[in-house]
């Protein structure tokens, strides 16, 4: 007699393109080097040692929860890994070290494992870490408080967004989107060098590792939001290419928005998913307490992702 094996299954609809997920991830991994190594080149041995620390502990983490739960040891399809590459992108290079360790846990125990690992999560394993982090220790998040000690070899060496927040556009004039787009900003590790992750993004969506309907829409709610917001009032709210290569804004759209099992698989939910999300973040950043929005817009849109994705536009015509 042959032995009957169960399966347990996720709800319709289905998708797989025949690779693994180690696969994506070290593909993912390999684009974010992009932008992480000239965060390394800017920020020097600090922003190393935070990466590094950021991507061992959560394998450790990983490792232990599997150990303890009696799962099978699953740290070689590199997610988790990825999961910490991507905590030290959207942290400052000189971030205490208890901070990256305490962000590797809530992403890859709290955020992953607890859900049932790797596919079972509803929220991003690295948004709700920064998310939790911001919330409770702001002053460790605040990149011109952490990086006050580094000598920048361009003016303003001010974080932009917080500087358009608090003085208006007139105090981001003299910074062009050349420079932005070079990394001459102070930001993230590997959030600062906007024309790494842009050739990230278009790299990941061509090899079909990340969903280019919700990167795209996702950039699309950026800049649909921030034009509305600049014309009525240009004095208080920058424009849209400002608000796209600076903050998160393109790790959001190419990285952290676009995370599988927390965002929709349908068509025309994907659009809507991520042009909601696009406009959120400018609605916060412009009219919120948080400088920048992205994390918070992406957790919300990670919440509300099962209505999203129930969104089903009816049939033209009918069968006679």
């Amino acid at each position: 007699m042959h032995s009957a094996i169960k399966l347990t299954v996720s709800h319709a609809p289905f998708c797989h393109n025949g690779s693994r997920i180690s696969a994506k991830s070290y593909n993912i991994m390999l684009a974010s080097m992009l932008a992480v190594v000239p965060g390394f080149y800017f920020y020097g041995l600090p922003a190393v040692g935070a990466a590094a620390l950021a991507v061992g502990s959560a394998m450790v983490w990983e490792l232990l929860f599997n150990l303890i739960s009696r799962r099978p040891v699953s740290i070689g399809d590199g997610n988790a890994a990825l999961i910490g590459l991507l905590a030290a992108m959207m942290m400052p290079a000189t971030v205490p070290w208890w901070v990256v360790v305490l962000a590797t846990f809530i992403a890859v125990v709290i955020g992953k494992q607890i859900f049932g690992g790797i596919g079972a999560n509803p929220f991003n394993p690295v948004v709700l870490a920064m998310a939790m982090l911001t919330v409770s220790w702001p002053n460790h998040m605040d990149f011109n408080a952490a990086l006050a000690n580094y000598q920048f070899d361009f003016e303003p060496a001010v974080y932009p967004l917080l500087l358009v927040k608090s003085f208006g556009t007139s105090a981001v004039a003299s910074i062009s989107w050349t420079d932005l787009l070079m990394g001459r900003q102070v930001g993230g590790i590997g959030t600062t060098y906007s024309l790494g992750l842009i050739v990230a993004g278009i790299y990941l969506m061509i090899r079909g590792y990340i969903r280019w309907e919700i990167a795209l829409s996702f950039l699309g709610g950026i800049i649909v939001m921030a034009l509305i917001f600049n014309k009525i009032n240009p004095e208080s709210h920058a424009g849209p290419v400002f608000h796209l290569l600076t903050g998160y804004t393109l790790m959001g759209a190419f990285f952290l928005a676009t995370e599988d099992s927390s965002s929709p698989v349908n068509f025309i939910p994907m659009l809507i998913y991520g042009a909601l999300g696009g406009a959120f973040t400018i609605l916060i950043r412009n009219i919120g307490v948080h400088v920048d929005g992205v994390i918070f817009a992406v957790l919300v849109m990670n919440m509300i992702n099962p209505l999203i994705d129930k969104i089903r536009p009816k049939a033209i015509g009918k069968v006679a």
